[in-house]
């Protein structure tokens, strides 16, 4: 069947996870703890996060996680900061994190929408987020569509954001590829009755993804080959 569409995850995907979260959580635990560093080491700790190492553990709530799902993680260590503060202060760091591309995004962008396919991002970060970073790597005009946790569509695992991408590009989920690092993204996209892709730039695995995925992809780099392939 023709491909008409695909659906991006951000994290990991469009960006390498490591190079950008690895410097947010350490800018954030410091900022948070009044740059007490053993205080800010234990309570990474408990979100997965080894802050000498500037390294995550692959079970962190951080990787598939909404904003939402790491400030209720964060709030026993914070009492004196309510939830939605926690999340203000966990977008504002988000926002000022480097973005390492996963490809010369531009480029390879330009060469999908050259094929006349129509092209969305659904994250588990905030929107506003999202938009700052897509639009420093001076991308954002190539995207139809841009959805975050807080957009009004739900969130990854469940089919909400991709379906709604696909409404908006009025695209038959059957025409169109989830494309993403985590099992989350990959169960959101066989919820959606979506292709899925999966790529080796965030945290998972090649085996942990491909049960999930009708192809597993060194990144993202590698998609118009594989549309070539299909014919």
């Amino acid at each position: 069947m023709t491909i008409d569409a695909i659906l991006f995850d951000k994290d990991g995907t469009l960006f390498d996870f490591g190079a950008t979260w690895e410097a947010w959580a350490e800018a954030f635990l410091l900022r948070a703890t009044g740059q007490d560093r053993p205080r800010a080491r234990a309570i990474g700790a408990e979100i997965g996060f080894d802050l000498e190492a500037g390294r995550f553990d692959p079970s962190s709530v951080v990787i598939a996680g909404t904003p939402a799902e790491v400030a209720g993680a964060l709030g026993p260590h914070f009492p004196h900061m309510s939830p939605a503060a926690l999340i203000d202060m966990l977008n504002e760091e988000a926002e000022r994190a480097p973005q390492i591309e996963a490809v010369p995004l531009a480029p390879f962008l330009d060469g999908l929408r050259g094929r006349g396919l129509r092209l969305g991002v659904a994250t588990n970060d905030a929107e506003a987020p999202a938009r700052a970073h897509l639009g420093a790597a001076r991308v954002l005009d190539r995207f139809d569509f841009i959805a975050g946790f807080d957009s009004g569509h739900g969130a990854k695992p469940e089919p909400g954001p991709l379906l709604a991408f696909c409404a908006a590009v009025d695209v038959d989920p059957a025409r169109a590829v989830m494309v993403g690092d985590s099992t989350h993204d990959l169960h959101a996209g066989r919820a959606a009755g979506m292709l899925t892709l999966g790529v080796l730039t965030g945290m998972a695995a090649a085996d942990e993804l491909a049960p999930h995925a009708d192809a597993v992809l060194p990144d993202i780099g590698h998609i118009p080959a594989w549309l070539t392939a299909r014919g």
